[in-house]
């Protein structure tokens, strides 16, 4: 083909290739990804995991917002996607991160010096991506006041927990328990592993008829209902949901022991309101609840169930856990769980945790890790969620409906790779002469 004369042939440009090299020099690690761009360009390794930006307004949320938070945006709004499985595209960008760390504690750390910003600024204009601030998704939190108020304390609640019922009813196994269940063996469904999980908290407590127990966190009473019903004992449940309290108390009415439950709307410093008295209870469960309470809070939390606690009376915690010692390490989880899912969390290494029951009064008598099994209740929940998709939309928004796919395949990898942990931990109010009434082995409430 012959050349016209004062007319330079040039290549399109391909936009994928130019932004995985910035992404790339920036982090200081490579990404095993293949990079879709908005106009169809693709660069990176054949055969990985394929990340799309399906719109070059997913460039404007991380150049507004550089780092997790900025990719969320972008992810939870449909401008950024991955193709396939999520946990697994998610799986394969930490591993490079990881083995990046091994090498060089820096690498995959933003370097955002001038020559990157302004590399950056130039790319983004020819690209078109430069303008004005996209508006957050309307699935974030926007808490106002003081950290651990009452009020704050139900409105970070009511974020996350008063969705909707009915989308949590999609989600979660038909007890409608919203925690680790226990998956003691091979192949056991959704149902059965937290079937499973409330077994043995009532086991762990040695739960009798007539006994009274105090429920903090209670969330939608699978624990509370399972306890009434199949151990004869009277529950007091406290949550800070609405959605929820209506939600066990109609079960508890329909199922004809509405005269052993009683949920109260209000906070954990306040059951004296809901005719609990100290001194009194036999047992007291808190279910994946604690992680709300706050840090210096918990010392608080853990001298309520003291004092409720008669001598002999046991407590049962279950709760998640973080190291805080890695590089980076947030005891919140992280911008996205912290401005979407769960604001002002405060995950607690477990030896601090255990210090601060220790130091109530309580006497530390079993501690089980459940940690490789949150992944196998996780990856329930999130079946549920990709079979009734269309269901989950519907009901509560494709922002939010992606907000969840996005949490539940992060959350499952951050207990997978040990950057998160859940124990229980079983303790007890000894009386003053040191009597616990506890048995003496473990396998009183192992033995299923």
């Amino acid at each position: 083909m012959a050349k016209v004369p004062g007319r330079r042939l040039t290549r399109p440009v391909n936009k994928a290739n130019q932004l995985l090299k910035l992404v790339e020099e920036t982090l200081n690690v490579k990404l095993p990804i293949r990079l879709r761009a908005w106009d169809g360009s693709e660069a990176g390794v054949d055969g990985a995991p394929v990340v799309v930006i399906n719109n070059k307004r997913a460039l404007r949320h991380i150049i507004w917002k550089p780092g997790e938070l900025g990719m969320a945006r972008a992810y939870v709004q449909g401008d950024l996607d991955i193709e396939g499985d999520l946990a697994d595209g998610l799986r394969v960008m930490w591993a490079s991160v990881r083995n990046a760390r091994e090498v060089d504690p820096d690498a995959a750390g933003p370097r955002l010096g001038y020559r990157q910003i302004a590399k950056g600024a130039l790319l983004a204009v020819r690209m078109g991506a430069i303008g004005r601030r996209p508006p957050a998704p309307a699935a974030e939190s926007q808490l106002s006041g003081e950290l651990h108020t009452r009020e704050r304390d139900r409105a970070a609640i009511s974020h996350h927990y008063d969705l909707s019922n009915d989308f949590y009813e999609l989600i979660l196994d038909p007890q409608m328990a919203y925690s680790s269940g226990f998956h003691h063996r091979e192949g056991m469904t959704l149902e059965e592993a937290q079937t499973a999980k409330l077994e043995l908290i009532c086991r762990k407590l040695g739960l009798k008829p007539g006994m009274r127990m105090l429920d903090i966190g209670s969330g939608w009473g699978s624990l509370t209902l399972h306890a009434a019903e199949h151990y004869g004992v009277h529950v007091t449940g406290v949550t800070l949901s609405s959605e929820q309290r209506d939600f066990v108390m109609k079960r508890a009415s329909e199922r004809g022991f509405g005269d052993r439950v009683d949920v109260s709307l209000r906070h954990f410093r306040d059951l004296g309101e809901a005719g609990v008295h100290e001194g009194q209870i036999d047992a007291v469960a808190s279910i994946e609840m604690g992680e709300h309470v706050g840090d210096k809070e918990y010392v608080v939390f853990c001298d309520a169930i003291y004092r409720y606690l008669r001598p002999g009376g046991r407590a049962l915690i279950q709760q998640m856990s973080r190291s805080n010692d890695a590089k980076g390490d947030q005891p919140g989880g992280g911008p996205f769980i912290e401005t979407y899912i769960a604001p002002d969390m405060h995950m607690k290494p477990l030896a601090k945790t255990l210090g601060l029951i220790a130091d109530a009064g309580l006497e530390i008598r079993d501690v089980q890790a459940m940690r490789e099994h949150y992944p196998q209740t996780v990856a329930g929940w999130a079946q549920n969620l990709e079979e009734n998709w269309q269901t989950a939309v519907a009901l509560v928004g494709e922002e939010n409906a992606r907000v969840w796919r996005l949490y539940l395949a992060g959350g499952a990898l951050a207990f997978e790779e040990n950057r998160m942990g859940v124990d229980q931990i079983l303790a007890v109010k000894p009386s003053r002469t040191g009597v616990s009434d506890m048995p003496a082995t473990p396998l009183d409430w192992l033995a299923s």
